[in-house]
């Protein structure tokens, strides 16, 4: 089925230029400089045009360079993908530098207008091609449904009142929601079906979820190493983990029962690159990092990561594009902004443990009989294993935090890739230049503008300055509760609902 972030993205190898450059040697990734809300550079960021992909050669037959190059270097098939998309986006990004500058202003617009009547036809009406996506209906629901909160369209009475409903059919009786009528309930869907009731936000909608059945769910889906399965039966890992907790935290259900042992389990994903990877020993990914850091903000134990690392791996993940990979040597991806701009916005409010753990007095080696950073082998520190944790909180006060440092990324050529490269004239946005548009990625890559027209402001009661939103002011998108990716206006008021039962 499709996953919470369709962890695994296809990609490419990243192309080596060069004959001499060991062959051994990791090749890495140039990023993007951190800007405090300053333009890109003022030429396209391929430094010089890239040559066709076609006057490259091809891999001779049977793996071995050709007898008359024998100098040449050999392309793997995603080097080839890698050295296309760099191409395509810099045609791009060409025309942007040689434009007027209101033919600019023109080419940096989001199309509200457009992407509003893609996003509200897919919620009345979907073609049959969409019945591979049967088992993902919440999410299909949550892919429209946010982004329109994003661009501040209110949906009608009626609509809200329709995917309610259909939401409803979709909780089981045993607690949870599964991804259509009668379907098994799954951890995934649960998210996506929660996060859709917060964002309509209406007192039908955030009532009809059965907190106490779904705690009861949660609790069984709670596999003994302290993190969770996916469904009954289902895989264990980072994604599972973060959904329960999204989830418990939003509606106020998080207890010691259900965080003990998750902490410890997402410490043991991240890797030596830096970030974190689905389950212990598997490759770092960008997916998996955010869920693995977010979970860990809400449960307050984020110290059990190497930050400085997991930022550095962050980082380096924003390429030439502008855009964001999911993993290292894989192609840019839309949606990306968000799973990888989002965890690095995360680290600019966690500045204190990052300068804590640089310090050269600072260790995280494993104490007998503790775990990781000095927690107790239940993956909780004394004062966190009271029953009385008030752990909702945990997302609210870190919500009202101020930034403490600016943008760790360059906010504004992450905006230019999503306006430029991403959206789609017709409405709707996609992966890259060359891509189809989908729900999906429209929904993230309008939640990683959002999240990246905001990590410049320092006060979080303030809003960004025009410097830091690229293309007309208009283009600004409402702001985001980043653990949850749900509309800020739509957290608060979950919050206060889900306070008072």
């Amino acid at each position: 089925m499709v996953r919470l972030n369709r962890l695994s993205r296809g990609g490419s190898a990243r192309p080596q230029h060069t004959a001499a450059r060991s062959r051994n040697r990791r090749p890495q990734q140039t990023r993007a400089q951190p800007s405090g809300g300053g333009p890109p550079p003022a030429s396209a960021p391929p430094a010089a045009p890239m040559e066709d992909s076609s006057q490259q050669p091809p891999p001779p037959a049977g793996g071995e360079v050709a007898a008359a190059d024998p100098e040449l270097p050999r392309l793997t098939v995603t080097q080839v993908e890698q050295m296309k998309v760099e191409a395509r986006v810099a045609d791009i990004y060409r025309v942007l530098f040689g434009a007027a500058p209101n033919t600019k202003s023109i080419m940096l617009e989001l199309w509200r207008d457009q992407h509003i009547e893609y996003l509200t036809h897919g919620l009345r009406h979907l073609g049959p091609n969409f019945h591979v996506l049967d088992a993902n209906r919440p999410w299909l629901c949550y892919w429209m449904v946010h982004p329109l909160a994003l661009l501040d369209e209110v949906l009608d009475d009626d609509l809200d009142d329709d995917i309610v409903d259909f939401l409803a059919q979709c909780q089981d009786k045993d607690g949870g929601y599964g991804g259509g009528p009668g379907q098994l309930p799954h951890l995934a869907t649960t998210y996506a079906a929660v996060n859709t009731l917060v964002t309509i936000g209406s007192e039908r909608a955030l009532s009809s979820i059965n907190r106490d059945k779904l705690y009861k769910f949660m609790l069984r889906m709670k596999d003994e190493s302290g993190a969770f399965r996916m469904h009954d039966g289902g895989e264990i890992d980072v994604r599972a983990s973060y959904t329960a907790i999204s989830v418990a935290s939003l509606v106020n259900i998080l207890d010691v029962e259900l965080a003990k042992g998750v902490g410890d389990y997402i410490a043991r994903c991240q890797t030596y690159e830096g970030g974190i990877a689905g389950e212990p020993y598997a490759e770092a990914h960008g997916g998996y990092t955010f869920c693995g850091l977010a979970a860990l903000i809400l449960l307050n134990e984020a110290e059990k990561l190497d930050l400085p690392s997991l930022i550095d791996w962050v980082a380096f993940r924003q390429g030439v594009e502008c855009g964001f990979q999911g993993r290292t040597n894989k192609l840019v991806d839309g949606c990306y902004s968000f799973w990888q701009g989002a965890a690095i916005a995360l680290t600019q409010k966690l500045v204190m443990i990052v300068d804590e753990q640089l310090k050269p007095s600072y260790s995280c080696k494993k104490p007998s009989g503790e775990d990781a950073c000095g927690a107790s082998s239940s993956g909780s520190t004394s004062e966190k294993s009271s029953s009385a944790v008030d752990y909702a909180k945990f997302g609210f006060d870190f919500i009202q935090r101020s930034n403490q440092i600016g943008p760790l990324f360059h906010n504004i050529a992450l905006q230019q890739y999503i306006l430029l490269c991403a959206q789609v004239l017709e409405g709707g946005l996609r992966d890259k230049p060359g891509k189809s548009r989908d729900h999906y990625h429209s929904c993230y890559c309008l939640s990683g503008l959002s999240v990246s027209q905001y990590s410049a402001i320092t006060d979080s009661d303030s809003c960004p300055l025009p410097q830091h939103v690229l293309g007309p002011y208009s283009n600004l998108l409402e702001p985001i509760h980043p653990l949850y990716n749900v509309v800020l206006d739509k957290y608060h008021t979950a919050y206060e609902f889900f306070s008072k039962e």
